[in-house]
Protein backbone atom coordinates (compact mmCIF):
# COMPACT_ATOMS: atom_id res chain seq x y z
CA UNK A 1 0.00 0.00 0.00
CA UNK A 2 1.49 3.33 -1.04
CA UNK A 3 0.51 5.20 2.09
CA UNK A 4 2.28 7.08 4.86
CA UNK A 5 1.92 6.23 8.52
CA UNK A 6 2.56 7.66 11.97
CA UNK A 7 3.99 5.36 14.62
CA UNK A 8 2.03 5.03 17.87
CA UNK A 9 4.32 4.92 20.89
CA UNK A 10 4.56 1.48 22.50
CA UNK A 11 2.91 1.58 25.95
CA UNK A 12 4.89 -1.42 27.23
CA UNK A 13 8.10 -0.27 28.94
CA UNK A 14 11.58 -1.66 28.41
CA UNK A 15 13.24 -2.72 31.67
CA UNK A 16 16.86 -1.96 30.80
CA UNK A 17 19.09 -0.25 28.26
CA UNK A 18 20.35 -3.69 27.24
CA UNK A 19 16.80 -4.75 26.29
CA UNK A 20 16.40 -1.63 24.15
CA UNK A 21 19.62 -2.35 22.24
CA UNK A 22 18.53 -5.95 21.62
CA UNK A 23 15.04 -5.16 20.37
CA UNK A 24 15.20 -1.67 18.83
CA UNK A 25 17.12 -0.68 15.70
CA UNK A 26 19.84 1.86 16.53
CA UNK A 27 21.92 2.95 13.57
CA UNK A 28 23.55 5.76 11.59
CA UNK A 29 20.51 6.80 9.56
CA UNK A 30 17.84 9.26 10.71
CA UNK A 31 15.51 6.29 11.32
CA UNK A 32 18.00 4.73 13.75
CA UNK A 33 17.77 7.33 16.53
CA UNK A 34 14.91 6.15 18.78
CA UNK A 35 13.69 8.33 21.62
CA UNK A 36 12.73 7.18 25.15
CA UNK A 37 11.92 8.68 28.54
CA UNK A 38 12.02 7.43 32.10
CA UNK A 39 9.24 8.01 34.67
CA UNK A 40 12.00 8.51 37.26
CA UNK A 41 15.12 10.67 37.48
CA UNK A 42 18.35 9.07 36.25
CA UNK A 43 21.38 10.33 38.19
CA UNK A 44 24.69 10.20 36.34
CA UNK A 45 28.15 11.36 37.39
CA UNK A 46 27.83 14.87 35.95
CA UNK A 47 24.21 15.05 34.82
CA UNK A 48 20.75 14.20 36.09
CA UNK A 49 18.17 13.15 33.51
CA UNK A 50 14.80 14.36 34.78
CA UNK A 51 11.75 12.14 34.59
CA UNK A 52 9.94 12.66 31.28
CA UNK A 53 12.96 14.10 29.46
CA UNK A 54 13.31 12.80 25.92
CA UNK A 55 16.50 10.75 25.55
CA UNK A 56 17.72 10.18 21.98
CA UNK A 57 19.74 7.01 21.42
CA UNK A 58 22.36 7.61 18.71
CA UNK A 59 24.78 4.68 18.72
CA UNK A 60 26.20 1.75 20.69
CA UNK A 61 29.93 1.41 21.35
CA UNK A 62 32.53 -0.24 23.55
CA UNK A 63 34.19 2.19 26.00
CA UNK A 64 37.09 0.60 27.89
CA UNK A 65 35.44 -2.80 27.82
CA UNK A 66 31.98 -1.55 28.79
CA UNK A 67 29.16 -1.45 26.24
CA UNK A 68 27.35 1.89 26.37
CA UNK A 69 24.77 3.84 24.37
CA UNK A 70 25.63 7.37 23.24
CA UNK A 71 22.65 9.56 24.14
CA UNK A 72 21.52 13.17 23.86
CA UNK A 73 18.96 15.31 25.68
CA UNK A 74 17.99 18.81 24.52
CA UNK A 75 17.40 21.59 27.03
CA UNK A 76 16.66 25.16 25.96
CA UNK A 77 17.84 24.34 22.42
CA UNK A 78 21.17 23.08 23.81
CA UNK A 79 22.23 19.45 23.27
CA UNK A 80 23.77 17.57 26.20
CA UNK A 81 25.61 14.34 25.35
CA UNK A 82 26.15 11.46 27.77
CA UNK A 83 26.38 7.66 27.83
CA UNK A 84 24.21 5.02 29.48
CA UNK A 85 25.65 1.57 30.18
CA UNK A 86 23.73 -1.43 28.90
CA UNK A 87 23.48 -2.57 32.53
CA UNK A 88 21.34 0.49 33.40
CA UNK A 89 17.96 -0.76 34.65
CA UNK A 90 14.63 0.99 35.06
CA UNK A 91 11.49 1.59 33.07
CA UNK A 92 11.95 3.24 29.68
CA UNK A 93 9.00 4.23 27.48
CA UNK A 94 8.94 5.18 23.83
CA UNK A 95 8.35 8.87 23.13
CA UNK A 96 5.64 10.00 20.74
CA UNK A 97 6.95 10.27 17.18
CA UNK A 98 5.58 13.02 14.91
CA UNK A 99 7.38 11.80 11.77
CA UNK A 100 5.70 9.99 8.88
CA UNK A 101 7.00 6.73 7.41
CA UNK A 102 6.42 4.26 4.61
CA UNK A 103 5.63 0.63 5.43
CA UNK A 104 9.11 -0.32 4.23
CA UNK A 105 10.76 2.10 6.65
CA UNK A 106 8.58 0.91 9.52
CA UNK A 107 9.34 -2.75 8.72
CA UNK A 108 13.09 -2.14 8.60
CA UNK A 109 13.49 0.31 11.49
CA UNK A 110 10.40 0.77 13.63
CA UNK A 111 9.21 -2.73 14.62
CA UNK A 112 11.03 -3.92 17.77
CA UNK A 113 12.00 -7.59 17.88
CA UNK A 114 9.36 -9.83 19.50
CA UNK A 115 6.83 -6.96 19.51
CA UNK A 116 4.12 -5.70 17.20
CA UNK A 117 3.82 -2.11 16.03
CA UNK A 118 0.69 0.03 16.07
CA UNK A 119 0.48 2.75 13.41
CA UNK A 120 -2.04 5.34 12.28
CA UNK A 121 -2.67 6.39 8.72
CA UNK A 122 -1.24 9.84 8.07
CA UNK A 123 -3.77 12.35 6.77
CA UNK A 124 -1.09 13.66 4.40
CA UNK A 125 -2.34 11.49 1.54
CA UNK A 126 -6.02 11.53 0.66
CA UNK A 127 -6.23 9.06 -2.20
CA UNK A 128 -8.27 5.87 -1.90
CA UNK A 129 -9.03 3.26 -4.51
CA UNK A 130 -10.74 -0.13 -4.73
CA UNK A 131 -7.43 -2.00 -4.37
CA UNK A 132 -6.93 -0.54 -0.89
CA UNK A 133 -7.58 -3.29 1.71
CA UNK A 134 -8.80 -0.72 4.25
CA UNK A 135 -12.32 0.75 4.36
CA UNK A 136 -12.78 4.15 2.76
CA UNK A 137 -12.31 7.03 5.23
CA UNK A 138 -10.69 4.62 7.71
CA UNK A 139 -9.15 6.61 10.56
CA UNK A 140 -8.32 3.93 13.09
CA UNK A 141 -5.08 2.16 13.91
CA UNK A 142 -3.30 -0.81 12.38
CA UNK A 143 -1.35 -3.52 14.20
CA UNK A 144 1.63 -4.48 12.06
CA UNK A 145 2.95 -8.01 12.57
CA UNK A 146 6.12 -8.81 10.61
CA UNK A 147 6.25 -11.99 8.54
CA UNK A 148 9.92 -12.74 8.00
CA UNK A 149 11.36 -13.65 4.64
CA UNK A 150 15.02 -14.14 3.80
CA UNK A 151 16.78 -12.99 0.67
CA UNK A 152 19.39 -15.54 -0.35
CA UNK A 153 21.85 -16.30 -3.12
CA UNK A 154 22.89 -19.72 -4.42
CA UNK A 155 26.42 -20.62 -5.37
CA UNK A 156 25.58 -21.36 -9.01
CA UNK A 157 22.81 -18.81 -9.60
CA UNK A 158 23.03 -15.08 -10.25
CA UNK A 159 19.58 -14.09 -9.07
CA UNK A 160 18.14 -13.63 -5.58
CA UNK A 161 16.05 -16.38 -3.97
CA UNK A 162 13.28 -15.44 -1.53
CA UNK A 163 12.96 -17.99 1.29
CA UNK A 164 9.55 -17.95 2.96
CA UNK A 165 9.27 -18.30 6.73
CA UNK A 166 6.59 -21.02 6.69
CA UNK A 167 8.67 -23.71 4.96
CA UNK A 168 8.97 -26.78 7.21
CA UNK A 169 12.60 -27.78 6.64
CA UNK A 170 15.79 -28.18 8.62
CA UNK A 171 18.84 -25.92 8.32
CA UNK A 172 22.47 -26.83 8.96
CA UNK A 173 24.79 -23.89 9.51
CA UNK A 174 28.12 -24.42 7.68
CA UNK A 175 29.30 -20.80 7.75
CA UNK A 176 32.48 -21.49 9.73
CA UNK A 177 33.73 -24.18 7.34
CA UNK A 178 32.88 -22.64 3.98
CA UNK A 179 34.39 -19.92 1.81
CA UNK A 180 31.81 -17.16 1.69
CA UNK A 181 33.71 -15.33 -1.06
CA UNK A 182 32.52 -17.97 -3.53
CA UNK A 183 29.01 -16.52 -3.29
CA UNK A 184 27.78 -13.39 -5.01
CA UNK A 185 27.39 -10.42 -2.68
CA UNK A 186 24.12 -8.59 -3.45
CA UNK A 187 24.29 -4.83 -2.94
CA UNK A 188 21.50 -2.29 -2.87
CA UNK A 189 22.09 1.15 -4.35
CA UNK A 190 22.46 2.40 -0.78
CA UNK A 191 25.21 -0.16 -0.21
CA UNK A 192 27.00 0.98 -3.37
CA UNK A 193 26.68 4.63 -2.33
CA UNK A 194 28.34 3.87 1.02
CA UNK A 195 31.51 2.71 -0.75
CA UNK A 196 34.45 5.11 -0.69
CA UNK A 197 34.97 7.45 -3.63
CA UNK A 198 38.30 5.75 -4.40
CA UNK A 199 36.47 2.52 -5.29
CA UNK A 200 34.72 4.16 -8.25
CA UNK A 201 34.35 3.57 -11.15
CA UNK A 202 33.16 -0.05 -10.94
CA UNK A 203 31.36 -2.61 -13.10
CA UNK A 204 28.24 -4.30 -11.71
CA UNK A 205 25.66 -6.80 -12.89
CA UNK A 206 21.98 -6.28 -12.09
CA UNK A 207 20.59 -9.08 -9.90
CA UNK A 208 17.15 -7.55 -9.36
CA UNK A 209 15.94 -4.81 -11.67
CA UNK A 210 13.43 -2.10 -10.75
CA UNK A 211 9.77 -2.80 -11.45
CA UNK A 212 8.53 -1.83 -14.91
CA UNK A 213 6.59 1.13 -13.52
CA UNK A 214 9.69 2.37 -11.68
CA UNK A 215 12.36 1.63 -14.32
CA UNK A 216 13.82 4.94 -15.60
CA UNK A 217 15.97 3.42 -18.39
CA UNK A 218 15.48 0.40 -20.64
CA UNK A 219 18.96 -1.05 -20.02
CA UNK A 220 18.26 -1.62 -16.30
CA UNK A 221 17.16 -5.24 -16.79
CA UNK A 222 18.16 -8.23 -14.68
CA UNK A 223 21.43 -9.72 -15.97
CA UNK A 224 22.64 -6.57 -17.72
CA UNK A 225 25.99 -5.07 -16.81
CA UNK A 226 26.39 -1.40 -15.92
CA UNK A 227 29.32 0.91 -15.20
CA UNK A 228 28.98 2.99 -12.03
CA UNK A 229 31.29 6.00 -12.45
CA UNK A 230 30.83 7.94 -9.24
CA UNK A 231 28.56 8.93 -6.38
CA UNK A 232 27.58 12.49 -5.50
CA UNK A 233 24.95 14.87 -4.20
CA UNK A 234 22.91 16.80 -6.76
CA UNK A 235 20.38 19.61 -6.49
CA UNK A 236 16.83 19.30 -7.76
CA UNK A 237 13.86 21.66 -7.70
CA UNK A 238 10.75 20.05 -6.28
CA UNK A 239 7.77 21.11 -8.41
CA UNK A 240 4.05 20.36 -8.23
CA UNK A 241 1.35 20.77 -10.83
CA UNK A 242 -0.94 23.76 -10.23
CA UNK A 243 -4.51 22.51 -10.22
CA UNK A 244 -7.48 22.86 -7.89
CA UNK A 245 -8.61 19.24 -8.10
CA UNK A 246 -6.56 16.19 -7.15
CA UNK A 247 -4.49 14.20 -7.74
CA UNK A 248 -1.64 16.52 -8.62
CA UNK A 249 1.55 15.43 -10.35
CA UNK A 250 4.96 15.99 -8.79
CA UNK A 251 8.41 16.37 -10.34
CA UNK A 252 12.09 16.70 -9.49
CA UNK A 253 13.70 19.01 -12.05
CA UNK A 254 17.52 18.99 -12.42
CA UNK A 255 19.35 22.31 -12.38
CA UNK A 256 20.70 21.42 -15.84
CA UNK A 257 17.18 21.68 -17.33
CA UNK A 258 17.51 23.78 -20.50
CA UNK A 259 13.90 24.86 -20.92
CA UNK A 260 12.64 28.35 -20.09
CA UNK A 261 9.84 29.53 -17.83
CA UNK A 262 7.43 32.43 -17.59
CA UNK A 263 5.96 33.57 -14.32
CA UNK A 264 2.43 32.76 -13.24
CA UNK A 265 0.42 34.56 -10.53
CA UNK A 266 0.78 33.33 -6.97
CA UNK A 267 -2.09 33.18 -4.47
CA UNK A 268 -1.81 34.33 -0.85
CA UNK A 269 -4.39 33.46 1.84
CA UNK A 270 -3.27 36.06 4.43
CA UNK A 271 -1.34 39.30 4.79
CA UNK A 272 1.28 37.25 6.61
CA UNK A 273 1.92 35.31 3.38
CA UNK A 274 2.36 38.61 1.52
CA UNK A 275 5.09 39.58 3.97
CA UNK A 276 6.89 36.27 3.41
CA UNK A 277 6.69 36.63 -0.39
CA UNK A 278 7.79 40.24 -0.75
CA UNK A 279 11.35 40.88 -1.94
CA UNK A 280 13.77 43.75 -2.45
CA UNK A 281 14.03 42.96 -6.17
CA UNK A 282 10.53 44.12 -7.08
CA UNK A 283 7.41 45.45 -5.44
CA UNK A 284 4.68 42.86 -4.90
CA UNK A 285 1.43 43.88 -6.61
CA UNK A 286 -1.74 41.99 -5.59
CA UNK A 287 -5.51 42.19 -6.02
CA UNK A 288 -7.94 41.09 -3.29
CA UNK A 289 -10.38 38.31 -4.21
CA UNK A 290 -12.04 38.08 -0.78
CA UNK A 291 -13.42 40.85 1.43
CA UNK A 292 -12.25 41.49 5.00
CA UNK A 293 -13.82 43.77 7.61
CA UNK A 294 -11.28 45.08 10.10
CA UNK A 295 -12.38 45.03 13.78
CA UNK A 296 -10.18 48.08 14.42
CA UNK A 297 -10.83 51.52 12.98
CA UNK A 298 -7.08 52.13 12.76
CA UNK A 299 -6.74 49.31 10.20
CA UNK A 300 -8.07 49.02 6.65
CA UNK A 301 -11.11 46.96 5.58
CA UNK A 302 -10.60 45.20 2.25
CA UNK A 303 -13.14 44.84 -0.56
CA UNK A 304 -13.00 42.42 -3.49
CA UNK A 305 -11.05 44.04 -6.33
CA UNK A 306 -8.90 46.30 -4.15
CA UNK A 307 -5.32 46.45 -5.43
CA UNK A 308 -2.25 46.93 -3.25
CA UNK A 309 1.50 47.42 -3.49
CA UNK A 310 3.08 45.63 -0.54
CA UNK A 311 5.56 47.76 1.43
CA UNK A 312 6.83 46.34 4.73
CA UNK A 313 5.93 44.83 8.08
CA UNK A 314 5.69 47.20 11.05
CA UNK A 315 3.85 47.67 14.35
CA UNK A 316 0.76 49.80 14.92
CA UNK A 317 -1.17 50.91 17.98
CA UNK A 318 -4.83 49.86 18.16
CA UNK A 319 -7.57 50.17 20.76
CA UNK A 320 -8.55 46.75 22.11
CA UNK A 321 -11.00 46.26 25.00
CA UNK A 322 -10.43 49.84 26.09
CA UNK A 323 -6.64 49.55 26.13
CA UNK A 324 -4.02 50.55 23.58
CA UNK A 325 -1.87 47.70 22.33
CA UNK A 326 0.74 47.16 19.65
CA UNK A 327 0.16 44.60 16.89
CA UNK A 328 2.05 43.59 13.75
CA UNK A 329 0.64 45.05 10.55
CA UNK A 330 1.54 45.10 6.87
CA UNK A 331 2.00 48.55 5.38
CA UNK A 332 0.67 48.75 1.80
CA UNK A 333 -0.28 51.32 -0.80
CA UNK A 334 -3.80 50.96 -2.17
CA UNK A 335 -3.91 51.73 -5.90
CA UNK A 336 -6.69 54.23 -6.68
CA UNK A 337 -6.36 54.87 -10.40
CA UNK A 338 -3.44 57.28 -10.73
CA UNK A 339 -3.10 57.89 -6.98
CA UNK A 340 -2.02 55.82 -4.01
CA UNK A 341 -3.34 55.62 -0.44
CA UNK A 342 -1.27 54.34 2.48
CA UNK A 343 -3.14 51.63 4.42
CA UNK A 344 -2.38 49.13 7.17
CA UNK A 345 -3.52 45.48 7.02
CA UNK A 346 -3.45 43.25 10.12
CA UNK A 347 -0.98 40.40 9.69
CA UNK A 348 -3.59 37.87 10.82
CA UNK A 349 -6.00 39.01 8.10
CA UNK A 350 -7.61 35.99 6.41
CA UNK A 351 -8.44 37.30 2.98
CA UNK A 352 -7.29 36.11 -0.39
CA UNK A 353 -4.91 37.85 -2.77
CA UNK A 354 -3.75 37.08 -6.30
CA UNK A 355 -0.47 38.41 -7.66
CA UNK A 356 -0.50 40.76 -10.66
CA UNK A 357 2.39 39.89 -13.00
CA UNK A 358 4.10 42.68 -14.97
CA UNK A 359 7.27 40.72 -15.75
CA UNK A 360 7.16 39.08 -19.22
CA UNK A 361 10.75 37.82 -19.15
CA UNK A 362 11.64 34.17 -19.79
CA UNK A 363 13.83 32.62 -17.08
CA UNK A 364 16.20 29.70 -16.80
CA UNK A 365 15.66 27.46 -13.79
CA UNK A 366 18.89 28.61 -12.14
CA UNK A 367 17.86 32.27 -12.54
CA UNK A 368 14.55 31.70 -10.75
CA UNK A 369 16.26 29.94 -7.83
CA UNK A 370 18.79 32.78 -7.55
CA UNK A 371 16.51 35.80 -7.95
CA UNK A 372 13.21 34.79 -6.30
CA UNK A 373 11.92 33.24 -3.10
CA UNK A 374 10.34 29.81 -3.40
CA UNK A 375 7.51 28.77 -3.67
CA UNK A 376 7.20 30.35 -7.09
CA UNK A 377 4.62 29.78 -9.86
CA UNK A 378 5.68 29.29 -13.48
CA UNK A 379 4.75 27.78 -16.83
CA UNK A 380 7.17 26.25 -19.34
CA UNK A 381 7.46 28.67 -22.27
CA UNK A 382 10.27 26.87 -24.13
CA UNK A 383 10.64 23.10 -23.68
CA UNK A 384 14.01 21.42 -23.18
CA UNK A 385 14.86 20.04 -26.64
CA UNK A 386 17.66 17.86 -25.24
CA UNK A 387 15.11 15.71 -23.40
CA UNK A 388 13.26 13.08 -25.40
CA UNK A 389 10.09 13.53 -23.36
CA UNK A 390 9.80 16.82 -21.48
CA UNK A 391 6.91 15.93 -19.15
CA UNK A 392 6.73 19.33 -17.45
CA UNK A 393 6.28 21.20 -20.76
CA UNK A 394 2.68 19.98 -21.01
CA UNK A 395 1.73 21.22 -17.52
CA UNK A 396 -0.59 24.28 -17.51
CA UNK A 397 1.28 25.57 -14.48
CA UNK A 398 3.95 24.52 -11.98
CA UNK A 399 4.79 25.62 -8.48
CA UNK A 400 8.49 25.46 -7.64
CA UNK A 401 8.31 24.54 -3.95
CA UNK A 402 11.91 24.19 -2.80
CA UNK A 403 15.42 23.15 -3.72
CA UNK A 404 16.45 19.75 -2.39
CA UNK A 405 19.76 17.90 -2.33
CA UNK A 406 19.65 14.17 -3.02
CA UNK A 407 22.06 11.27 -3.53
CA UNK A 408 22.77 9.94 -7.03
CA UNK A 409 24.94 7.41 -8.85
CA UNK A 410 26.22 8.14 -12.36
CA UNK A 411 25.90 5.03 -14.53
CA UNK A 412 25.96 3.83 -18.13
CA UNK A 413 25.32 0.58 -19.97
CA UNK A 414 28.50 -1.53 -20.04
CA UNK A 415 27.67 -2.83 -23.52
CA UNK A 416 27.09 0.64 -24.99
CA UNK A 417 28.68 3.35 -22.81
CA UNK A 418 27.88 6.28 -25.09
CA UNK A 419 25.75 8.14 -22.54
CA UNK A 420 25.72 8.28 -18.75
CA UNK A 421 22.65 8.77 -16.58
CA UNK A 422 21.89 9.79 -13.02
CA UNK A 423 19.88 7.35 -10.90
CA UNK A 424 18.46 8.24 -7.45
CA UNK A 425 19.87 6.12 -4.65
CA UNK A 426 16.88 6.19 -2.30
CA UNK A 427 13.96 6.01 -4.75
CA UNK A 428 15.08 3.15 -7.00
CA UNK A 429 14.79 -0.42 -5.73
CA UNK A 430 17.58 -2.29 -7.48
CA UNK A 431 20.11 -4.94 -6.46
CA UNK A 432 23.53 -5.50 -8.08
CA UNK A 433 26.74 -7.44 -7.50
CA UNK A 434 30.17 -6.11 -8.37
CA UNK A 435 32.31 -7.66 -11.10
CA UNK A 436 36.10 -7.79 -11.10
CA UNK A 437 36.35 -6.09 -14.47
CA UNK A 438 38.43 -3.07 -15.39
CA UNK A 439 36.59 0.03 -16.56
CA UNK A 440 37.91 0.96 -19.98
CA UNK A 441 36.96 4.64 -19.70
CA UNK A 442 37.41 6.30 -16.31
CA UNK A 443 35.91 9.59 -17.56
CA UNK A 444 32.13 9.13 -17.95
CA UNK A 445 30.54 9.84 -21.34
CA UNK A 446 28.13 12.72 -21.92
CA UNK A 447 25.80 12.94 -18.92
CA UNK A 448 22.08 12.95 -19.63
CA UNK A 449 19.61 14.15 -17.04
CA UNK A 450 15.86 13.81 -17.06
CA UNK A 451 12.92 15.25 -15.20
CA UNK A 452 11.87 12.66 -12.62
CA UNK A 453 8.15 12.29 -11.94
CA UNK A 454 7.53 11.09 -8.39
CA UNK A 455 4.46 9.76 -6.62
CA UNK A 456 2.52 11.68 -3.99
CA UNK A 457 4.02 9.44 -1.32
CA UNK A 458 7.54 10.16 -2.56
CA UNK A 459 6.72 13.87 -2.68
CA UNK A 460 5.92 13.95 1.03
CA UNK A 461 8.93 11.79 1.83
CA UNK A 462 11.19 14.23 -0.04
CA UNK A 463 9.72 17.13 1.93
CA UNK A 464 10.07 15.37 5.26
CA UNK A 465 12.79 16.77 7.51
CA UNK A 466 14.76 15.17 10.34
CA UNK A 467 13.08 16.88 13.27
CA UNK A 468 9.85 18.36 11.98
CA UNK A 469 6.63 17.34 10.34
CA UNK A 470 5.01 19.04 7.38
CA UNK A 471 3.25 22.09 8.69
CA UNK A 472 2.79 25.69 7.59
CA UNK A 473 4.53 28.57 9.38
CA UNK A 474 2.62 29.77 12.46
CA UNK A 475 0.13 32.56 11.82
CA UNK A 476 0.12 35.69 13.99
CA UNK A 477 -2.57 35.74 16.71
CA UNK A 478 -5.90 37.30 15.81
CA UNK A 479 -6.24 39.09 19.14
CA UNK A 480 -3.77 41.90 19.87
CA UNK A 481 -1.43 40.64 22.56
CA UNK A 482 1.96 41.57 23.86
CA UNK A 483 4.79 39.34 22.69
CA UNK A 484 5.03 36.47 25.18
CA UNK A 485 8.43 35.37 26.49
CA UNK A 486 9.88 32.19 25.04
CA UNK A 487 9.02 29.16 27.19
CA UNK A 488 11.88 27.53 29.05
CA UNK A 489 12.62 23.82 29.23
CA UNK A 490 9.72 21.94 30.76
CA UNK A 491 9.51 18.29 31.71
CA UNK A 492 6.31 16.56 30.52
CA UNK A 493 4.18 15.73 33.54
CA UNK A 494 3.30 12.21 32.55
CA UNK A 495 2.95 9.54 35.18
CA UNK A 496 3.26 5.81 34.79
CA UNK A 497 -0.50 5.39 35.00
CA UNK A 498 -0.89 7.64 31.95
CA UNK A 499 1.70 5.68 30.04
CA UNK A 500 0.09 2.30 30.63
CA UNK A 501 -3.39 3.40 29.61
CA UNK A 502 -4.48 1.56 26.46
CA UNK A 503 -5.24 3.77 23.45
CA UNK A 504 -8.96 4.06 22.77
CA UNK A 505 -8.81 3.40 19.06
CA UNK A 506 -9.99 0.84 16.50
CA UNK A 507 -7.41 -1.69 15.37
CA UNK A 508 -6.91 -3.67 12.20
CA UNK A 509 -4.19 -6.29 11.88
CA UNK A 510 -1.86 -6.12 8.90
CA UNK A 511 0.99 -8.56 8.30
CA UNK A 512 4.20 -7.41 6.66
CA UNK A 513 6.76 -9.35 4.68
CA UNK A 514 10.00 -8.18 6.25
CA UNK A 515 12.88 -8.64 3.84
CA UNK A 516 16.11 -9.06 5.76
CA UNK A 517 19.24 -8.00 3.87
CA UNK A 518 21.23 -11.14 4.57
CA UNK A 519 23.25 -13.32 2.21
CA UNK A 520 22.70 -17.05 2.47
CA UNK A 521 24.29 -19.77 0.36
CA UNK A 522 22.74 -23.20 0.27
CA UNK A 523 23.04 -26.62 -1.29
CA UNK A 524 20.38 -29.04 -2.46
CA UNK A 525 17.01 -28.39 -3.99
CA UNK A 526 14.97 -27.66 -0.88
CA UNK A 527 14.57 -24.37 1.00
CA UNK A 528 14.48 -23.68 4.73
CA UNK A 529 12.68 -21.69 7.38
CA UNK A 530 14.75 -19.07 9.18
CA UNK A 531 12.99 -17.50 12.15
CA UNK A 532 13.97 -14.18 13.78
CA UNK A 533 15.99 -16.13 16.38
CA UNK A 534 18.14 -17.56 13.57
CA UNK A 535 19.11 -14.14 12.25
CA UNK A 536 22.68 -12.90 12.46
CA UNK A 537 24.37 -9.65 11.57
CA UNK A 538 26.75 -11.57 9.28
CA UNK A 539 26.06 -13.69 6.19
CA UNK A 540 25.06 -17.27 6.91
CA UNK A 541 25.88 -20.29 4.77
CA UNK A 542 23.55 -23.24 5.22
CA UNK A 543 22.57 -26.57 3.76
CA UNK A 544 18.87 -27.36 3.64
CA UNK A 545 16.97 -30.63 3.71
CA UNK A 546 13.46 -31.90 4.25
CA UNK A 547 12.42 -32.96 7.72
CA UNK A 548 11.95 -36.70 8.21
Amino acid sequence: MNRLYKVVADKTPYVSIEEITRKVSIGPTRFGHPCFYSPEDIKLANLTIKYGEHITFNSVEDVNGTMVVNCVVVRSNQSHSFTLPLSQEGKFYECEDDQIYTLKEIAEWKIPKCRNRIVKLSNTLHMWDSSNPLPENFDGCLILTPVYEVQAVMKFRKDIVHILSDLDVEVKDITDCYDISSFLQPLSLEDVFERTSKEFPMVAQIMESPSESQKPFKFLDTGNEIIIYKKYQATRVLASEIRSDSPKRYFLIPMSYKGKFKRRPREFPTAYDLEIARSEKEQLHVVATKAFDSPHKELFSVSVGDQFLVQQCQTSEVLYEGRKKLIDVLACEQILGATYKKVLLPMYMEGRFVEVIHDKKQYQLSEICKEFHLPFNVKVSVRDLSIEEDVVAAMPGLQFEEEITDSYLLISSASSPVESWEIPVYRLNMCVHLLSKDVQTVVPPVTKTKVEEISEEQYYMVRRYENQTLRSPPRPPKNPTMLAPKPGFAVPKQGVSDVLQAPKVRYHTLSLNLLKSQVIGWKGKEMAQLTPNDQRDIPVIATLSKKN
